[in-house]
């Protein structure tokens, strides 16, 4: 059996064709596929944005750079990487997904709005982005599409604890504290850690 080749040298024969063809992006990218799975945040960064450099269609470049500016905790880098990969691939839903996320981390409710609608307009699946469109929503007072995205989630997805959970919140903001109860109990039971002081409040309106 082929002993698997590590990472070392992976990267040594890289940088070896890289020597002959400087430009070739499929390297840099490898490079950086490399780099990121060893925590290299940062020569990743440089990888990816080299084969970006020498590649128009670098579509999974731009998909891993959002990915580290995540981790690194840069929203706005986050936006500017998956709508760079969207422009290339227009029907890539979670790169919409992940600029709806970043926005909504960065409280600007509209927009994460329109980008998640946009996601799940590709792909209807994608629980974590109707879970996070329930919180824009609520964000943006719109307490009733809230409860409505909230409701067609658990109906897709009845064992998503954090579906329960947010659904949970968005009857609490409607002041329907019996369902809010109901829901927070299906995410307590699912191992969703619900927040301390949103548990406390509800259970005083327990009957």
């Amino acid at each position: 059996m082929k002993e698997p080749q590590d990472s070392d040298e992976f990267i040594s024969q890289q940088k070896a064709i890289l020597a002959e063809n400087p430009d070739c992006a499929n390297s840099h990218y490898n490079m950086g596929v490399t780099q990121l799975k060893e925590n290299k945040l940062d020569e990743a960064i440089n990888s990816f944005q080299e084969a970006i450099a020498n590649s128009g269609r670098m579509f999974e470049a731009w998909v891993n750079l959002g990915y580290i500016y995540f981790k690194k905790g840069e929203l706005e880098q986050v936006v500017y990487a998956n709508e760079k990969a969207v422009e290339i691939e227009p029907r890539y839903a979670r790169g919409y997904a992940n600029i709806g996320f970043a926005y909504l981390q960065m409280m600007e409710s509209e927009k994460a709005i329109e980008a998640l609608k946009k996601a799940l307009e590709l792909n209807p699946d994608i629980a974590q982005a109707k879970a996070n469109l329930i919180n824009a929503y609520l964000q943006s007072d719109e307490v009733s599409k809230a409860i409505e995205v909230g409701e067609e989630l658990v109906k897709m997805a009845p064992d998503f604890s954090l579906a329960n959970n947010n659904l949970a919140v968005a009857y609490y903001s409607n002041e329907e504290y019996d369902k809010a109860i109901e829901y927070m109990d299906k995410a307590i039971d699912q191992g969703f850690e619900v927040h301390p002081q949103f548990k406390e409040i509800l259970e005083q309106q327990r009957k």
